[in-house]
């Protein structure tokens, strides 16, 4: 495996104790060289780590990507929950920082696979209550296809990402940007 190094501790609360903001450690290899290209690089145990654009279709190339290395590993019986995952924190990063750097890296560790997702925002991920919703409230909305359209259904990814993780948390990087991660058991 490759050095590890720990990213610096960001000490910030937040209202759900599972959703941690503090630290991860992440494999740092070849990928840390400076440049213009963006790319991917693995390490000898099938480690990935991806520098691409932040557009609407990264998810489903990490999402691939992901299910790959899962494969690989032996362990697919993870992979709707890593997908699940790897979709919104993918999309939360594309959101954040659009047609940008993002970082993608996936690893595997005793009991868990990490995935980390890296953009250069500073602003941090929000646990947005959730809401009970009855039949009643599930009304057809001619303007749902609008951009810029809030009709009151977004902020649900990162309670499925604590549904589905057994950790995950974000890390704040100097001098700009985050790491938000999860850890998926296997």
């Amino acid at each position: 495996m490759g050095a590890m190094t720990s990213l610096p501790k960001y000490t910030a609360s937040t209202n759900t104790p599972h959703f941690k903001q503090d630290r991860v450690t992440l494999p740092l290899e070849q990928t840390e060289k400076k440049g213009a290209d963006m790319g991917m690089s693995t390490a000898n145990s099938g480690e990935l780590d991806i520098r691409c654009l932040a557009a609407r279709s990264t998810a489903g190339l990490v999402r691939t990507m992901a299910g790959a290395r899962l494969r690989e590993w032996g362990h697919t019986g993870i992979a709707g929950d890593v997908y699940q995952v790897a979709g919104e924190l993918v999309a939360n990063a594309v959101e954040a920082t659009l047609y940008q750097e993002i970082r993608v890296r996936f690893t595997r560790e005793v009991r868990t696979v990490l995935l980390a997702v890296w953009d250069s925002s500073d602003a941090m991920p929000v646990l947005r209550p959730i809401t009970e919703l009855s039949l009643e409230d599930i009304v057809p909305d001619a303007r749902a296809l609008q951009p810029g359209h809030e009709d009151g259904t977004r902020g649900r990814g990162l309670p499925i990402v604590q549904a589905l993780a057994a950790e995950c948390g974000v890390t704040k990087t100097d001098p700009y940007g985050k790491w938000v991660w999860a850890r998926v058991a296997f």
